[in-house]
């Protein structure tokens, strides 16, 4: 009971600044130059559900960083632990590219990083389309949703073409059940982190039909901030095990909330 009322203020704390099946319709017509990208480059995808008090079922934030059709401020993107502003801090990614999409994918952000070649597609969802966050991640992992994008004269894959795929932001699932099938499409295993509220309770069923290599999710309440994405794949780009991206997310999270590391190591977890 003690540690839960420590992660719930450390979250209000945060707040403040096996057969193949047939691809749905959506995953079909985007299933687009498959096989035309550099297959040499590796590419981790992220998909953030914007932080809205609006939209979503969680405890409200200060209106502020939690309007979820405003990334620039918004806690899970602008904010100075959001993705944008977190990794445009890193020394070990450097910004190429960022543009708007459409309505529901607002921004997407294209990094570097400095010594290996990686890239990390970043998409900030309208907070609203949480629902559409979680299935396009879902889909990106089960190999049903592929997509690419040109990076100067490298195409890169993206989506079910990415190496890994990530989800940040409330836990939806919480909210809503999805009837869609994320069974694995193409035999491909794909490693995924997933940053939200008891994540692993809620995306395992989803993750497991996937096929997908759980590196780091979570087994109870927490702030899904970029610093511990940004660690764990500090260890996972130069090679380093589940269990260790998993250790280096759990160290961050104990630096930053100032929390024990047996707290935090049983918070972030790896593997089913």
């Amino acid at each position: 009971m003690k540690l839960l009322k420590i992660c719930i203020l450390v979250i209000a704390l945060a707040s403040s600044c096996d057969a193949k099946p047939k691809p749905s319709a959506i995953a079909k017509s985007q299933m687009k130059n498959v096989a035309n990208y550099d297959a040499a480059t590796k590419t981790i995808h992220v998909f953030v559900a914007l932080c809205d008090n609006k939209y979503q079922g969680i405890v409200p934030v200060p209106k502020a960083i939690g309007n979820g059709q405003d990334p620039a401020n918004n806690l899970y993107w602008g904010c100075a632990y959001g993705v944008k502003t977190y990794f445009k801090k890193s020394k070990e990614w450097k910004l190429l590219k960022t543009r708007k999409l459409d309505k529901i994918r607002m921004e997407r952000l294209v990094f570097k990083h400095v010594s290996k070649n990686y890239y990390l597609v970043a998409d900030a969802y309208d907070g609203q389309y949480i629902k559409k966050t979680t299935t396009d991640f879902l889909y990106s992992a089960a190999g049903q949703l592929k997509d690419t994008i040109q990076i100067n004269k490298t195409a890169i894959g993206i989506n079910g073409n990415a190496k890994m795929v990530a989800y940040i932001g409330h836990d939806g699932l919480m909210d809503f059940q999805l009837n869609e099938n994320f069974a694995n499409a193409d035999g491909k295993q794909r490693d995924a982190i997933i940053l939200a509220c008891i994540s692993k309770k809620y995306f395992a069923p989803h993750l497991t039909a996937a096929k997908a290599n759980p590196v780091v999710w979570t087994t109870g309440l927490m702030a899904p901030e970029a610093y511990i994405l940004h660690d764990a794949l500090n260890s996972y780009v130069n090679g380093g095990t589940a269990e260790q991206a998993r250790s280096k997310a759990a160290l961050a999270y104990t630096k930053f909330q100032k929390c024990s590391l047996k707290a935090s190591r049983n918070l972030l977890v790896t593997g089913y």
